[in-house]
């Protein structure tokens, strides 16, 4: 069962952290703390959030909500038409995302399941997957969760089940559009060496 202690409240300023196994520096942002629902707790990063990373960083054209399911090693990101993403839907295999503080902090394992504009779903980096599994040495548990979830999230995708029915992140988006016009948007970092890619 989580510990509710170490979550922040809504409207929180939090930083999203992700690594690469087993502890090397990958991509993070600051995002806002919108709430809970059945489906897990919602994070906002509005317009012009820098996402950042050893070498490389930019600075986000729309909003993005991001879903941690309670308890699950996956980290799900939607977004809206008009950006520059290319899916509405991106989730992340990860291990289970962990609180503290004001960060939340999960090793990224590769796999992405992705779902275009057109309804096409995949998964993506299964070649990344392959290479790291064996190079960087993940443990025959990790690789099981990394597989399992993996299947999970796509099975749950194609069927467009709550909340990858296009429907639940609505109420959610409109509740970073509120938050962000009453307090105005996080604080943006730069990244790791100052550079940034478009």
């Amino acid at each position: 069962m989580r510990d509710r202690s170490s979550v922040p409240g809504p409207g929180r300023q939090v930083r999203v952290v992700t690594r690469k196994w087993p502890d090397s520096p990958h991509w993070e942002h600051d995002a806002l703390l919108l709430g809970e629902d059945s489906h897990g707790t919602w994070l906002g990063a509005p317009a012009g959030t820098r996402c950042s990373r050893p070498g490389a960083a930019y600075d986000s054209d729309d909003a993005m909500l991001r879903l941690l399911p309670a308890g699950e090693p996956w980290i799900a990101s939607f977004y809206r038409r008009g950006g520059r993403a290319q899916f509405d839907v991106y989730v992340d295999i990860t291990t289970v995302p962990v609180w503290e503080r004001d960060i939340l902090t999960a090793v990224d394992l590769d796999l992405d399941v992705v779902r275009g504009w057109a309804g096409r779903t995949w998964v993506d980096d299964e070649d990344e997957f392959a290479d790291h599994r064996v190079r960087l040495g993940y443990p025959d548990h990790v690789v099981r969760l990394a597989l399992a979830s993996c299947d999970t999230v796509l099975a749950a995708v194609r069927r467009e089940e709550p909340p990858y029915d296009r429907r639940a992140p609505l109420p959610w988006f409109a509740a970073l559009a509120d938050l962000v016009g009453a307090r105005g948007r996080p604080a943006s970092h730069d990244g790791a060496d100052g550079s940034s890619v478009r």
